[in-house]
């Protein structure tokens, strides 16, 4: 399981995009736990979408239960309106 950072903001992006690499190639099946996530910025929100995409185009499977209060506002704050990445955070 990748356990996102407290902060996923500019000054974190980069480590984490790195770390999320690494599970990418290294598992098949990916789980995020987004559970310790208190802040975001748009830098985090795209690397979120990017991250989806990107697993989704490596033929792996996805599993995030989302549960940051911070990553649902940010979303709908940005206006965020990707279904690859919409489909964790509806319902």
């Amino acid at each position: 399981m990748f356990t996102l950072p407290e902060q996923l903001t500019i000054a974190y992006v980069d480590d984490c995009k790195a770390s999320l690499l690494g599970e990418i190639q290294h598992q098949d099946i990916i789980e995020i736990d987004d559970s310790n996530v208190l802040q975001i910025d748009t830098l985090g929100i795209q690397l979120l979408l990017a991250t989806v995409k990107f697993i989704i185009s490596q033929n792996k499977q996805l599993i995030w239960k989302p549960q940051s209060l911070a990553i649902k506002q940010g979303i709908e704050q940005l206006g965020v309106n990707e279904a690859v990445l919409n489909q964790y955070f509806t319902g």
